[in-house]
């Protein structure tokens, strides 16, 4: 009886001390982005020469899941093409981390990138399917920012995927309940995962900062 009694205490103390793990991992993901990083607008953190409607986050080539992410950005009547607009997207890395980086005293999420719509609204970003947060069931997503001329910058409902087994049937359901339609679908194309995926901006009317 005792020896039943100690096994099942080493295993309740083994349960828990897997669950704080667990907690003390996700807990340092969160705080690998920086307080300055989610409240200074990092969308204006580009280089206004080097703007196209394309552009390739910096660890692209080396990458197993490559993805291109390709459609068109409208004005709120969903049928004129958004000529120079701003689109900013930043996200994990494979495993689900944040990869940090430093420049001029700001530190800033490594994989992100900017594109300027053309004058068909048209953008395409080449960049990698992230991971999940670890030891978590965060779904994969991508952070994406819009920046329209004489407005301010404001973010965009996070991308999910479609193939994502933590994107449940539930939480399909309410996003379809609230009309909101943020799920790329990343069919293979050759090496490739391609993502077809437009993009309505809403009716603002706010001045710019």
């Amino acid at each position: 009886m005792k020896k039943i009694i100690l096994l099942l205490v080493c295993l309740f103390v083994s349960i828990v001390f897997h669950q704080l793990s667990a907690q003390d991992a996700a807990s340092n993901v969160l705080e690998e982005v920086p307080f300055d990083y989610l409240h200074r607008s990092p969308i204006y953190d580009y280089d206004v020469t080097t703007l196209s409607n394309v552009d390739t986050i910096p660890t692209y080539e080396t990458q197993e899941n490559k993805l291109k992410i390709t459609g068109t950005i409208y004005k709120s009547d969903g049928l004129t093409p958004a000529k120079d607009v701003i689109l900013f997207i930043w996200h994990q890395d494979q495993d689900g981390y944040f990869d940090m980086k430093t420049k001029d005293d700001k530190r800033y999420v490594y994989n992100r990138g900017w594109i300027k719509t053309d004058a068909d609204g048209k953008y395409t970003f080449y960049t990698f399917v992230p991971g999940s947060y670890p030891h978590s069931r965060e779904k994969r997503i991508i952070h994406a920012e819009i920046k329209e001329a004489g407005k301010p910058e404001y973010a965009l409902n996070a991308w999910l995927f479609d193939d994502d087994p933590f994107l449940t049937k539930a939480c399909r359901k309410k996003l379809n309940k609230k009309g909101i339609n943020n799920i790329l679908k990343t069919p293979k194309k050759g090496d490739i995962y391609v993502a077809e995926y437009d993009i309505v901006l809403p009716n603002l009317t706010s001045e710019s900062k």
